[in-house]
């Protein structure tokens, strides 16, 4: 089981980074290292007390959505499957904190969960590009995202002088694709395929085309089997965030939602199982399976050219079956 919300957290090695260059003008960093620690120390807390229940209703007070509905999705699986409770903590991690006015306010994270489960002997590592954001002064810091990098993503950020990152706004022009509008284009590509208009500012990798390519060679084998899935992607109503990169592009954060639909003509073609584990009942499924999954993305945007889509994270989130 994926337990991201378990963790002991050791002493971290941070980097600080953020927005618009340093100066008496620029604005105030979103929070100060201190903060930033404790933000993170925080949450390791509340996440190990709530993953030694599997209790997702505790992880409210430590994230929102689009994580907070997949770590309780990611603990219903647990639960139903009886899966053993792994501790996870946080080592290498490296923080990016912009500078900026007004809230709602974010910052960043690269880091690297280390879980030992039972009966391995060596601990097995995960890379996350941590997202936390605050809503209003005094609110709490809450995990939002947590994909995970395809490579050295991280560190293309740009940093001032004073180790502070800039923040790209979501409609941001001067990129090969806005922030704002990368989630449609890449929903075009895995729905349509590359030729679906406006799939054309993505390079072409594995959560792209090789993406789709799978999706219809699985659709196939299914027909085959006597079930018709149907799926379609769509852009989530969950914030954009984005870092502005070396080279004058853009790292972005953004989610997709996607909706699968499984019909059989015969009994015994369909049953809950595997990610959907914990969603439904097991021997729901007679006929019709529907699925909702959330699925975060991490992409390198340039200022021309096309979008590379390096990480990502999936989880279902809801199933119904009949």
């Amino acid at each position: 089981m994926r337990v991201r919300a378990a963790v002991v957290l050791p002493v971290p090695v941070l980097l600080l980074a953020a927005a618009c260059g340093g100066g008496e003008s620029a604005p105030p960093p979103a929070l100060s290292k201190d903060e930033a620690q404790r933000v993170l120390a925080r949450y390791a807390d509340a996440a190990n007390k709530a993953g030694q229940r599997l209790d997702g209703d505790a992880l409210a007070a430590v994230e929102t959505d689009p994580q907070l509905a997949m770590d309780r999705a990611a603990f219903r699986l647990g639960r139903a499957a009886r899966r053993p409770f792994t501790p996870v903590r946080f080592v290498q991690s490296v923080f990016y904190i912009p500078r900026m006015q007004g809230y709602p306010r974010w910052f960043a994270a690269d880091t690297v969960t280390s879980a030992t489960p039972p009966g391995a002997k060596q601990p097995r590592t995960t890379r996350h590009a941590l997202v936390f954001t605050q809503a209003a002064a005094g609110a709490p810091w809450l995990l939002a995202a947590s994909p995970h990098p395809g490579g050295d993503e991280m560190s293309r950020v740009r940093l001032d002088g004073d180790g502070y990152a800039q923040a790209v706004a979501p409609g941001a022009s001067g990129l090969a694709v806005s922030p704002s509008r990368i989630g449609a284009a890449h929903a075009a590509l895995l729905s349509g395929g590359p030729q679906a208009p406006g799939a054309g500012v993505l390079a072409p990798g594995p959560q792209t085309t090789q993406s789709y390519d799978a999706l219809r060679q699985a659709q196939v084998g299914l027909r085959k089997n006597g079930v018709r899935l149907h799926t379609r992607f769509t852009p989530d109503s969950s914030p954009v965030y984005a870092l502005r990169t070396k080279d004058g592009g853009a790292l972005v954060w953004y989610v997709l939602r996607q909706h699968e639909s499984y019909r059989a003509a015969r009994l015994g073609k369909l049953a809950v199982t595997g990610d959907l584990t914990g969603l439904a009942p097991a021997k729901a499924a007679r006929t019709r399976l529907d699925a909702t999954v959330l699925v975060q993305y991490l992409a390198t945007v340039p200022a021309s050219g096309h979008a590379a889509v390096g990480g990502m994270y999936r989880k279902a989130v809801a199933a119904r079956a009949s």
